[in-house]
């Protein structure tokens, strides 16, 4: 289901994020890093940061929830300059309830060398009506 979901979204695609797990409660998503994405030094953009952590969020919480699901609120702590070939989004729900999830991810960047934990970050979302 998700990955018909992330499919219709054109700026996912765009993007080339890419559902890699999902199961009840926890989804992994990856993206390509892209030249037109980074910011003056050559570190992913924040935004982009964001919106991947946002997504796997919002995706981790669709498992539990369903998919009619809004952010009421979202933070993300950048903790260190993200550069590398490809990004892993790996984000869980913490806690669920009928109305509202509250999610969290850690973000990697990867290289020849491995995995960097980048950045990390949480997302509370409410149950919408369909």
């Amino acid at each position: 289901m998700l990955k018909k979901i992330n499919a219709m979204a054109e700026f996912n695609r765009w993007c080339g994020m890419e559902v890699t797990v999902a199961k009840p409660g926890f989804v992994a998503i990856q993206m390509p890093c892209r030249a037109e994405v980074g910011q003056y030094q050559g570190y992913w953009r924040e935004g982009l940061i964001g919106t991947l952590i946002d997504t796997a969020c919002g995706f981790a919480a669709g498992t539990v929830a369903g998919p009619n699901l809004l952010a009421a609120n979202f933070s993300v702590n950048c903790l260190r300059p993200a550069v590398g070939q490809k990004f892993i989004a790996r984000a869980g729900v913490v806690k669920p309830v009928k109305t509202q999830a509250l999610t969290r991810c850690d973000l990697f960047a990867v290289d020849a060398e491995g995995e960097k934990w980048v950045a990390n970050g949480q997302t509370l979302l409410k149950v919408i009506a369909a």
